[in-house]
């Protein structure tokens, strides 16, 4: 009997027990709690500042390696201009010299013959590149406290129109051996040896290379410090993932037409007419010049505080940094030759992003 008694004690006080833990956990929990308020919203200035530096260009075209292409027609002086300096190629410059004063200056396509052609293929164009300018907008937090000390906050925005500043000249490293002809015949104890680094563009001679709109939402989960109703005056730290989106990507009028340009001269080679490409003339092709930019997540933290007016209205200002890093493509087309040239670049844009607003609870 007593023992019976006790089993009953006992389950009653577990019975309680439990039942103030249940109450503990669900008055933490609960949207009737008191002392806090569970939803906040703020409005402000945020100034993203980029601390990334610019990433060298690869370069890709439709030339491999060893491409053997006619020369077609081609200026003396064209050929003279591309010999390779490190060659002592003297008495090959006097021969053509004399050739081209007894032809007008010209080499037709049957004594021009052909080149192997070499270095095309795939380079990578150190000291260029694109660096995101720095931008201000409007910021909006919205945050849930799951308790006066937790919350979860989403940062959002205005999506920012980004200008992209480019550094750098870009240059092909065009190498080859022509070999004249006669009759048909390939004379190569007259192969011509040619070399020169060929201007493309200049990534920063006309503004901005180019510009994009930056959607870049991020969710962090935040522990402030103080307490509601005692400290105006609440620091905060946070940290999180912020995801970047990037549209209404438009590059520099005269850095695409420079593009087109090159796409002309790749065509040329791929038609046939190596010297054409040399002597920067249109192909038959129709090049397009087409610009993207990859999404990518992001590790965010922040460092702020709210100062509190009344219950409701309050003032935020933070500090956050997202090591955020994305890849730009640029490729150039044509419909019936298809990828001309292929050029990426990862962008490091690692805002450092500074935010001051008024918000409200409830």
């Amino acid at each position: 009997m007593r023992h019976s008694a006790f089993l009953c004690a006992a389950a009653s006080i577990a019975s309680i027990s439990g039942s103030i833990h249940a109450a503990d956990i669900s008055k933490y929990f609960s949207m009737e709690a008191k002392g806090f308020k569970r939803f906040s919203v703020s409005a402000g200035a945020l100034h993203v500042m980029p601390q990334g530096k610019a990433q060298p260009f690869t370069v890709q075209t439709a030339v491999p390696n060893g491409t053997v292409a006619k020369n077609g027609d081609i200026k003396v002086n064209t050929v003279l201009n591309n010999l390779n300096p490190k060659v002592d190629q003297a008495g090959l410059a006097s021969a053509l010299k004399g050739l081209g004063y007894l032809t007008g200056g010209n080499l037709p396509a049957g004594v021009s013959g052909s080149s192997k052609i070499n270095g095309l293929e795939s380079w990578e164009s150190q000291g260029t590149g694109l660096e995101a300018d720095d931008v201000t907008t409007l910021g909006l937090m919205a945050n849930y406290f799951f308790t006066d000390h937790i919350s979860l906050e989403m940062k959002a925005g205005i999506p920012p129109k980004v200008d992209l500043q480019g550094k750098g000249k870009i240059y092909a490293p065009f190498s080859a051996v022509a070999t004249p002809e006669l009759l048909g015949l390939p004379l190569k104890f007259m192969n011509i040896d040619l070399q020169n680094n060929i201007f493309i563009t200049d990534l920063g001679a006309q503004g901005p290379a180019a510009s994009a709109r930056a959607w870049t939402p991020a969710f962090e989960f935040q522990y402030h410090f103080g307490k509601t109703g005692v400290n105006k005056f609440r620091p905060y730290v946070g940290a999180g993932l912020m995801y970047a989106y990037f549209n209404e990507l438009e590059m520099n009028p005269r850095i695409e037409q420079d593009l087109i340009a090159a796409g002309h001269m790749i065509a040329n080679i791929k038609e046939g007419k190596a010297g054409a490409s040399l002597e920067r003339k249109l192909s038959s092709a129709n090049p397009q010049v087409d610009l993207e930019a990859t999404d990518a997540f992001a590790p965010i933290v922040t460092a702020g505080f709210t100062y509190d007016f009344n219950d409701k209205w309050f003032a935020a200002a933070s500090v956050s940094y997202a090591h955020l890093k994305n890849e730009t493509t640029i490729t150039v087309t044509d419909a019936k030759l298809g990828e001309l040239i292929r050029s990426k670049a990862d962008i490091e844009v690692n805002p450092l992003m500074v935010y001051a607003g008024v918000g409200i609870r409830f």
